[in-house]
């Protein structure tokens, strides 16, 4: 950019998140939340944890289908970064500037895949477990060895715990956005609007 040119030149406000992906975000944020104090803290017979996993498969499903056909910016294919785009820009983190990326930025692209796989895989062995308290028992147990089970059950828990930490990570991220880079990624999530570089 020249000197004095103006930096609200370079950048517009867009359409960017869609309502489905808005719906989606909002939505999964609220059963992975809910399903995670109903399995720390809930009843023993887990009936309600159980119908906030189903749900979360059902979001995840769509989000697998909205990753291929939806709007660009929800497209996995714009937002899954090689090693060089993503290296470039983190990169740029320190500075304390807002990047105007245009939908998922790289490191969050990678963040939100492993977000879903972790989802998914918890799903898969919530579906699977077999606690052996005789009530709390996936629907899809009986089709796998009793061994499967087990290891199922283990890993749901661990893979909870993962869940935790990336939770935390990208609500970090987020704070970090907002104070160190003066970007607010919580605002176009609610309405849709971002502003960003031109293309």
């Amino acid at each position: 950019m020249a000197d004095g040119a103006n930096p609200e030149a370079d950048v517009e406000r867009i359409r960017l998140w869609d309502p489905g992906v808005r719906a989606f975000h909002w939505a999964l944020a609220a059963l992975v939340t809910a399903s995670w104090l109903l399995g720390e803290f809930g009843p023993a017979i887990m009936t309600m944890h159980f119908w906030s996993g189903y749900a979360i498969c059902a979001l995840l499903a769509f989000r697998l289908v909205w990753g291929v056909v939806g709007p660009r910016p929800a497209r996995f294919a714009a937002f899954l970064a090689g090693p060089k785009t993503v290296l470039n820009y983190a990169r740029t983190l320190p500075e304390r500037a807002p990047s105007r990326w245009r939908g998922h930025n790289p490191l969050g692209g990678w963040a939100v895949a492993a977000l879903l796989a972790l989802l998914a895989a918890q799903v898969a062995t919530g579906l699977v477990a077999d606690p052996e308290d005789y009530i709390n028992v996936g629907p899809l147990a009986d089709m796998v060895s009793a061994d499967m089970r087990r290891t199922a059950t283990a890993w749901h828990h661990r893979i909870g715990s993962a869940l935790l930490a990336l939770v935390a990570l990208h609500v970090a991220a987020v704070v970090f956005y907002k104070l160190w880079k003066r970007e607010d990624l919580i605002r176009p999530m609610i309405d849709g609007w971002k502003t960003v570089r031109r293309e």
